[in-house]
């Protein structure tokens, strides 16, 4: 993975005004770690039920002269007294933890192990977990002195499985130790959109593969007949032409290519439809790695371009292993997300080949998306546009201003839309559910091709 751009950060003011637009907090710097635990044995809370109560009984006694109230103090200081001697806790207390699998795909479980080390006796094992943000915890096992925790990835990116905090109780209950563990980090794969369809340009580079070309040449599919000429194969004859003719015809073949596909994944921002809550990022992650792996499966080079909070690019590529080189590019970008505005206003050559078709998948949301989009226009690579809708804008049916908004809205849109057809530049549109296939059937009435010279 190569990462190319730069960051700069905004004004505070207009931070706050953005954060505010938002309804979230944003922090600059990092979250500071928690507060590591003391390595020496402390009291428990049992211990400290029971002192409290027989503080509180004694107390009682002095103020109110009663003497029988320090029977019920002595319940709980006996039980004190008799608990477990300090030479029978353990002195030597380590953890190590292990994660069999640390990359997935949404939905899959997650399970950590922890193995406990200690001598002398314990009590129990009180274990405690807070995870990261795109996992969530299902459930905590016990057994002897291991801890299984069970997660279930809920979305992609890369997120921390948490810092475990253990606590090892003496025999008594009334002391405990704790031992931090930390848990490191998982990838969660996006769920690839179903897709099957791998539309092809016009034009195909000069490499075998398996779709079919517009000239004849080595292949499957049949492209007509032409006369017999000197040292053509005569197992290519076609006799049915051959005998209405009365001269040798020999069949032809439509030649098969492969062809270079380029991704280009709008991270420019993160948009929720008010309506379903689904989330642009998501859709258009989905799409993508959806796109790439119906491409891969038709052995073509796949490359892609995320661009947003930082320029990443991968360099088109094939076989199986390539998909997951593609999605880990892009498992960074929700990290990438803030306030910092930088200048993109070209993709590398070495990331887009020459004759590459360019999936440009986005939600047409942002002005910097469109200047890119006229610089990949202008260099003649065909090109199509993705738009993962946004939801429109909510309208009061007795605001008679606010329909004429949303009119002027929605005309704003057809113009979008216009303007890229213009160019030569399809555009479909997925919302996120169903098949992307249905999304993409449209451009296999005809080669897709670029800007018209």
């Amino acid at each position: 993975m190569i990462a190319h751009g730069g960051e700069a950060t905004d004004s505070a003011s207009a931070a706050a005004v953005r954060r505010a637009l938002d309804g979230r907090e944003y922090s600059a710097d990092p979250a500071a770690p928690p507060t590591a635990p003391t390595r020496r044995w402390r009291l428990s809370e049992r211990a400290l039920r029971l002192s409290s109560v027989a503080l509180t009984a004694a107390a009682l006694a002095l103020i109110t002269g009663r003497a029988w109230l320090l029977a019920l103090a002595a319940g709980p200081a006996v039980l004190l007294a008799l608990g477990a001697p300090g030479s029978t806790r353990p002195t030597r207390l380590g953890a190590q933890a292990a994660v069999p699998v640390r990359r997935c795909f949404e939905g899959e479980p997650i399970t950590a192990r922890v193995e406990l080390a200690f001598d002398g006796l314990a009590g129990w094992i009180d274990p405690g977990l807070a995870p990261g943000p795109g996992v969530e915890l299902t459930g905590v096992e016990v057994s002897g002195p291991s801890v299984t925790f069970s997660f279930a990835a809920r979305r992609w990116g890369r997120w921390t499985l948490g810092t475990a905090d253990i606590d090892l109780h003496d025999l008594g209950g009334l002391a405990r130790r704790t031992v931090r563990v930390e848990l490191g980090e998982v990838d969660v794969y996006p769920l690839p959109a179903e897709s099957g369809l791998s539309p092809v340009p016009a034009r195909l580079p000069q490499r075998l593969g398996e779709h079919t070309a517009r000239h004849p040449g080595e292949g499957f599919e049949f492209a007509g007949v032409h006369p017999y000429a000197w040292g053509e194969r005569q197992r290519r004859i076609h006799w049915p032409s051959t005998t209405r003719r009365g001269a040798i015809q020999i069949t032809s073949f439509a030649a098969e290519r492969a062809t270079d596909a380029v991704v280009l994944l709008d991270a420019f921002g993160d948009l929720r439809d008010p309506g379903t809550g689904r989330s642009t990022l998501d859709d258009s992650v989905r799409a993508a790695a959806g796109i790439a792996r119906a491409y891969l499966r038709s052995h073509d080079r796949v490359g892609i371009v995320s661009v947003g909070g930082r320029l990443r690019w991968l360099q088109p590529g094939t076989s199986g292993g390539h998909l997951y080189r593609i999605i880990e590019t892009v498992l960074e970008v929700r990290r990438d997300l803030g306030y910092h505005t930088p200048v993109i206003d070209h993709v590398p050559a070495p990331a887009l080949p020459h004759g590459a078709l360019v999936y440009a998948i986005t939600p047409l949301a942002d002005d910097r998306i469109l200047d890119l989009l006229r610089d990949l226009a202008e260099r003649g690579n065909p090109m199509v546009v993705v738009e993962i809708p946004t939801g429109e804008p909510r309208a009061e049916p007795e605001d008679e201003a606010a329909g004429y908004a949303l009119r002027l809205w929605r005309l704003d849109r057809q113009a979008l839309h216009f303007s890229l057809v213009e160019r030569g530049i399809p555009v479909v549109s997925w919302d996120g559910t169903g098949e992307l296939d249905l999304a993409l059937a449209p451009l296999l009435r005809s080669p897709v091709r670029g800007r018209q010279r």
